[in-house]
């Protein structure tokens, strides 16, 4: 392994790309110092360093036979870790907008103008295919539904027996569910 250490960063892409593990290894122990102290300089949290540096050596590694060199060893290195870091950043970016936006939620109870947009969209996609409903079914439905009333109370009203009211509404519910698919049933109850 001594011997690796002489070779240049020429000799030891040639090796590595011949499947040679010690090539790996002296180009690992070459780089990894100072790419880690590049990265930590740009990212200061060392087990997010320790990950990036992880997944990179592993990648060269599994894609050492198809890797492309268009510049010095060198230069890619400090390349592959300047992306993923980059990468780092806009997941915490995505992250830290997620968290904001939840916490808006939660201190105004209220949903973004996108979430209101696309409620009103179910809204509007439910109610029609309540509307193509049976007339009779569609009537027990919004009266349980929409008025809350009970199967007995809607039974009473209707001059039916509270056995119809109750077929009638898991009957509503098949057909809303079969039209509008389970995950928009399941945001509707």
């Amino acid at each position: 392994m001594s011997g690796y250490n002489s070779y240049s960063d020429d000799e030891l892409i040639i090796l590595l790309k011949e499947g040679d593990l010690n090539a790996f290894t002296a180009i690992h122990n070459r780089y990894y110092g100072v790419l880690y102290s590049h990265a930590y300089k740009r990212l200061a949290d060392r087990e997010e360093v320790k990950d990036i540096l992880q997944e990179l050596f592993t990648c060269i590694w599994n894609n050492r036979e198809s890797l492309i060199f268009n510049v010095n060893l060198q230069a890619y290195l400090y390349t592959a870790v300047r992306n993923r870091i980059l990468n780092v950043y806009k997941h915490q970016k995505i992250k830290s907008d997620y968290v904001a936006s939840f916490e808006s939620f939660l201190v105004n109870n209220e949903p973004t103008p996108d979430e209101t947009l696309r409620i009103k969209e179910l809204i509007a996609l439910v109610d029609a295919e309540v509307q193509s409903l049976p007339a009779k079914m569609r009537l027990i439905f919004e009266m349980s539904r929409n008025s809350h009333l009970s199967h007995s109370e809607i039974a009473e009203q209707l001059n039916i027996s509270p056995l119809t009211v109750k077929k009638q509404v898991n009957n509503s519910l098949k057909v809303l569910r079969l039209k509008l698919g389970t995950h928009f049933f399941m945001l509707f109850l």
